[in-house]
């Protein structure tokens, strides 16, 4: 029995390699050309496995993508980023919620491009890995909203559904990279800009 389980174990993580060398493979090959078609016979090569493992592991191309996705989120942060749970008062979790992302959309900004750029040519060659981000972000700052309604901090007249579509233009990867690499501006004045942009535009004045 002993002997079985430990077996069990080395495939389990012989597995987990595979996906692992696979999902590193893929975000390298959108890091170094981003403008080219990803193949799947590429991104196979560079994991040193073969074609159809990655159909076997993946299901298909658009599986592949949609595995990235769920890596970045959790990999890279971006779950970290909508919970906005804690101590912390309403303006302050949006205010840190907002600064959490700067440096990840900096980190994997070669690769957000990539998707974001994919999915509004062809949103099925990503599945639903933008979807599912968009989505994320979209829960986040509606708990945010909602918290700082509840909280009376929220601008007079302006509805916690209103402040969602408000707060999607000023912190999203988007507008970072409009400032980051449109402007150079470097991350600690990109988090400050967006931060401000926030309050401003949602926080209501004393």
């Amino acid at each position: 029995m002993a002997n079985r389980k430990y077996e069990q174990r080395l495939r389990a993580d012989a597995a987990e390699q595979t996906r692992r060398s696979i999902l590193d493979a893929l975000y390298q090959r959108l890091c170094e050309a981003p403008t080219e078609p990803v193949s799947v016979e590429r991104v196979a090569a560079m994991a040193h496995v073969s074609r159809s493992t990655i159909y076997l592991v993946f299901g298909s191309r658009a599986g592949l993508f949609d595995a990235l996705g769920d890596d970045l989120r959790h990999r890279g942060g971006f779950d970290r980023v909508v919970d906005d749970s804690g101590d912390s008062d309403a303006l302050q979790a949006l205010q840190d919620s907002v600064r959490t992302a700067v440096p990840i959309f900096a980190e994997h900004r070669q690769v957000l491009r990539v998707l974001y750029s994919m999915a509004a040519l062809d949103p099925q060659a990503v599945g639903g890995v933008v979807d599912r981000m968009a989505k994320d972000r979209a829960t986040g700052l509606a708990r945010h909203a909602e918290r700082l309604a509840d909280e009376g901090v929220l601008r007079s007249g302006l509805t916690p559904a209103d402040a969602v579509h408000l707060l999607w233009a000023v912190t999203g990867f988007d507008f970072f990279d409009q400032l980051y690499s449109g402007r150079g501006l470097p991350l600690d004045t990109v988090a400050d800009i967006m931060v401000t942009a926030a309050e401003r535009l949602v926080v209501g004045t004393s």
